[in-house]
């Protein structure tokens, strides 16, 4: 164990990636055979004669037809027609040998390709025929061989919200192959489909009111979807398509040895990479690279792969799917997280695709492709007039390929394995929002609404050293005057890495140590891995052993890794009774001296084995039903945060909300809690990359998202701490935390001019916490990011849509955090045609549109309110949340060049369901027009009291009224006092003293 931490502690000093032992396409069997498919006329053909039209969807068939040219001679006098029924096939013609029925799909496989063979040499078939295989009524030749012609089932559904869902897979696959549960809440509304048009090779179809029209043409196989007369999207335009079915490993097949480095055996077919159709016309003939269906088995590694000193079995054989599609009209692609790069998605010409499967990726390198710890695969396009999102539901492996050969068009080459299952988002852009989007982000579930205290500061490192530690850090916070609502324990604190522990000697007492906290109203985060110590003496382990639910090696024995235990089982988080566990292993009688203010951190549940392949676990793994680990590989972080989040909101007995942060995600985590960015360093550009992280994370429904202040590895000097500060008190989740190995970096270790610049900055947050809860609120509510890009409210604005060094909080706040070393100034651009935008600090009202250069000192955070906005604000901070619970509110009306301003305020008791359980909330609605402030309730159903109040109003943009008074319903006019600021516009109304949640009005006069 001891050399196990050592080995660790020193990889952290060399503070860099090691790129050796992550894959790079060329590497992945699968993604080199699928780059190597070269562009041209796809061999696919759509069966039209096969269609079936139901009142929502639609089904055909699709088939390769390269096999048709592979029939040898003697292969030429037999004569077999065989039909699949609805459980066999049969040989129609009953010749002696071959008239045996057989289970449906071995007429594929060796069973009938033998007695085939035999019949035909005994010569008791008729001559002058071909063998032909059908399906669905359609029948092609038999090329002779076991892997021989195999349909696919192409099935087309039209849903509400102009969305549709595409899904491609064999008509008999030999065995099913894995479909994503879980992540969808709940299954669309359908809409109606309708043929409208047909002709010999193609097929038009309406796809009900939303006035999208969809032509799949026959031969070559290819779908074009239409609004109106526009074509947006086409698939499979370039030929990509390659489906490697599903087949039986032939006995004579061997792996080949791979040849000496700089001995190829044979030239190595250029990789493509999608472009447009234009190239794909300019393709011959001769160009074209066979795609017969057994093609693949002939190919290094479908059977067997070998990476660095770890061999992946593969008996399945590949089952690898490529496809293409093509975004005319589009120039701006984002999503598919994660990656450490920009928000707009690059072209990957000459380099790799970008590769989604969650890794534990020590120290990332940045602008690059790799993978990282969570996946998303939702990519989306964004033009001024619409935004389209394309969403494949699979949890293995991917890589996506973005081309741009043409103006204004995007092309993708998307990789994975498992069934093609695509969903299609297509929404017009309203007003200049982006609207549509959410709908389908809406079907995965949006993001949780937080406790309150999650979105408030948190204070972290690896590790606090023990309660006497932890007490000091305590104590500091209230000393220095700096707000903090959680403190968290990393892996030090457990008895020898054994989760749901604690050391004896350093945490004795941890019950008094929460409930010391509980008293100052702070909570703590104890972490809790997936990866659990094999050990005789310890019951979490023995439990999970003797109920069978560790993940199984593909000898059916349990799988061991190496992580920080030592050597370590992990339980199998896709099997729900697994999980159900779990989550009861969190109640109060089990997790030794929890309390209700305690919440948790799910970490290297990618999951990370330090001794595994690509520092994971080997893809040949099983899980329950058999799945091997190859299949769902990006779903088994998803599940850890599912069950842990489950187990903390039964522990009170549903009524909490729970708090779970986790490293790894896929689609969907947002219903479960938080995610960071991972194990960032002490850099400039790790903190700036942490911008466009999370926006692409928030653009794909993940909104609860923020990076370790500071910088997890290496130590920052002050104004990189500062600066890193001032960036994380405008992303949604606000920690501090640090390697085991740097020093010490709490606030007011830095001297006391920065201990007052990171005091600022964190009670910034504070103040605006009613916002930051509004907009969280919304999010639940309608799925919107809360941290979003301009573009997102301003969709007509090309400038807008590279922009990713600075974002929108809500749609009131404009922040551009300073990330820049040595700074002076940063150009911020404010978008709006017609717009104005006040400087939240000096109140400086600035016209938009334009880009304008904002000189910054140590202390600045240039952020903005865009005027005809209302942002409540609490500016009474206090050392937690909880303690400025019942605190008066001040409202921020920020006034429009016509004068009006809206905004919202949602509240609760900050904790628990009831909001949802017992309608027990307030949403009030404020709106300024015509000289008059009016509060009314923006939602009839729910009722709840509080004490608070309003403290201020503020106006910005106002003139000096001669008198101001405030009407309340059923009571008499009364004067308020107000101060007015000539230079800057700024009406200051005192002490209007109005509960918050009354009905009122205030008049200018």
């Amino acid at each position: 164990m001891a050399a196990l931490v050592w080995m660790a502690l020193c990889l952290a000093a060399a503070f860099a990636v090691d790129r050796s032992n992550f894959k790079t396409c060329e590497q992945s069997s699968f993604c080199k055979r699928q780059r190597s498919v070269k562009p041209g006329s796809s061999p696919y053909r759509a069966l039209l004669e096969s269609l079936q039209l139901s009142q929502d969807s639609m089904k055909l068939q699709l088939v390769n037809e390269v096999n048709k040219d592979t029939l040898t001679h003697d292969e030429q006098h037999v004569a077999c027609m065989v039909l699949l029924g609805q459980s066999e096939w049969q040989c129609l013609a009953q010749p002696a040998g071959v008239h045996e029925p057989h289970p449906l799909g071995q007429g594929l496989d060796g069973v009938f390709s033998g007695q085939v063979t035999r019949a035909a040499a005994s010569g008791q078939l008729s001559s002058g025929a071909r063998v032909c295989v059908c399906a669905g009524g359609v029948c092609v030749p038999w090329n002779g061989q076991d892997a021989m012609w195999v349909p696919l089932l192409l099935e087309l559904c039209g849903l509400q919200g102009n969305m549709m869902r595409i899904k491609i897979n064999e008509l008999s696959p030999l065995r099913p192959r894995y479909e994503v549960p879980d992540v969808l809440v709940r299954d669309p509304p359908t809409t109606w489909l309708a043929v409208t048009g047909r002709d010999e090779n193609s097929v038009e179809l309406s796809l009900g009111d939303s006035g999208h029209k969809l032509i799949l043409t026959g031969k070559p196989f290819r779908m074009d979807l239409l609004q109106g007369r526009e074509l947006v999207l086409s698939v499979n335009p370039r030929g990509l398509l390659h489906f490697e079915h599903l087949r039986h490993r032939k006995d004579s097949e061997e792996p080949k040895e791979p040849a000496p480095e700089g001995e190829a055996e044979g030239k190595e077919p250029e990789p493509a990479v999608p472009g447009d159709e234009e190239s794909s016309e300019k393709s011959t003939k001769s160009e074209e690279v066979p795609d017969r269906p057994d093609r693949a088995e002939e190919e290094l590694g479908s059977w067997e792969e070998t990476f660095k000193t770890h061999t992946d079995s593969k008996p399945n054989g590949p089952t690898s799917v490529g496809l293409d599609f093509s975004l005319p009209g589009f120039e701006h692609v984002y999503g598919i997280p994660e990656h450490a790069d920009h928000l707009r998605l690059r072209t990957t010409e000459g380099g790799d695709p970008y590769r989604l499967y969650n890794l534990d990726v020590f120290q990332y390198e940045l602008y690059n492709p790799m993978a990282l710890y969570g996946s998303v695969p939702l990519l989306l396009a964004h033009n001024t007039q619409r935004t389209l999102g394309i969403f494949w539901l699979n949890a293995a492996e991917t890589w996506v390929d973005i081309s741009s050969n043409t103006a204004g068009k995007r092309t993708l080459g998307i990789f994975w394995l498992n069934a093609a299952e695509t969903w299609v988002d297509i929404s017009s852009n309203t007003a200049g929002k982006v609207r549509g989007h959410w709908i389908l982000l809406g079907w995965q579930g949006t993001q949780a609404l937080p406790p309150l205290f999650a979105m408030a500061y948190h204070q972290s490192r690896w590790n606090y050293n023990d309660e006497e530690d932890v007490a000091a850090v305590d104590d500091g916070f209230d000393m220095h005057d700096i707000p903090c609502d959680v403190i968290w324990l990393d892996i030090e604190h457990t008895d020898g890495k054994r989760y749901f522990t604690w050391d004896p000697n350093k945490f004795p007492q941890p019950r008094n140590m929460l409930g010391r906290l509980a008293t100052k109203r702070r909570k703590m985060v104890s972490i809790v891995d997936p990866h659990i110590k094999v050990d005789s003496g310890y019951q979490v382990h023995n439990e999970i052993r003797s109920r069978g639910f560790y993940v199984k090696t593909k000898d059916g024995s349990d799988y061991e890794g190496w992580c920080w235990p030592g050597s370590a089982g992990y339980p199998d988080f896709t099997n729900p009774e697994m999980r159900t566990w779990w989550a009861s292993m969190f109640s109060y009688d089990q997790y030794e001296a929890s309390t209700e203010n305690l919440y948790i951190w799910n970490d290297m549940n990618e999951p990370s084995v330090f001794n595994g392949p690509e520092v994971t676990m080997y893809k040949d793994a099983l899980h329950q039903g058999g799945w091997e680990h190859r299949d769902l590989h990006n779903l088994y972080g998803f599940y850890v945060q599912m069950a842990t989040a489950q187990g903390l909101e039964q522990r009170s007995g549903g009524l909490e909300r729970p708090f779970v942060l986790s490293r790894a995600f896929f689609a969907g985590s947002q219903r479960y809690g938080a995610v960071w960015t991972g194990d960032n360093a002490a850099e400039w550009d790790h903190m700036k990359i942490s911008i466009p992280m999370c926006l692409s994370l928030a653009l794909v429904g993940i909104s609860f998202c923020g990076a370790d202040v500071g910088g997890f590895f290496k130590s920052p000097d002050a104004e990189l701490l500062v600066r890193w500060y001032q960036v994380g008190a405008y992303q949604p989740f606000y920690r501090a935390h640090a390697h085991l190995d740097t020093v010490r970096r709490e606030p007011w270790l830095f001297g006391e001019e920065n201990k007052a610049l990171i005091r600022a900055a964190i009670r910034q947050r504070y103040a605006l916490l009613p916002y930051w809860y509004t907009t969280f609120y919304h999010s639940y509510r309608s799925g919107q990011p809360v941290m979003r890009p301009l573009w997102v409210e301003y969709s007509d604005d090309v400038t807008t849509f590279s922009i990713d060094d600075q974002f929108l909080i809500g749609n009131a706040l404009l922040v551009h955090p300073v990330t820049e070393q040595g700074a002076h100034g940063v150009q911020v651009y404010l978008p709006g045609k017609g717009e104005v935008w006040y400087d939240v600090h000096s109140h400086q009202k600035h016209h938009a549109p334009q880009m304008l250069y904002v000189p910054v000192t140590m202390s600045s955070i240039p952020v903005y309110q865009r005027g005809g906005s209302i942002v409540p604000r609490k500016e009474r901070v206090r050392r937690s949340s909880d303690c400025m619970y019942h605190d008066p509110y001040t409202l921020y009306v920020a006034l429009s060049p016509q004068g009006t301003a809206e905004g919202d305020l949602f509240i609760d008791d900050g904790h628990t369901y009831n909001f949802e359980i017992k309608a027990q909330y307030l949403h009030r609605h404020f709106s300024f027009a015509s000289n008059t402030l009016t509060a009314r309730s923006a939602d009839s159903k729910g009722i709840f009291e509080t004490p608070a109040w309003i403290e201020r109003v503020v106006i910005l943009g106002a003139g000096k009224p001669a008198a101001v008074f405030l009407r309340q319903p059923g009571m008499a006019e009364t004067r308020l006092d107000f101060q007015h600021e000539p230079e800057t516009s700024v009406l200051t109304l005192r002490k209007p003293g109005v509960n918050i949640g009354a009905n009122w009005s205030i008049s200018l006069r």
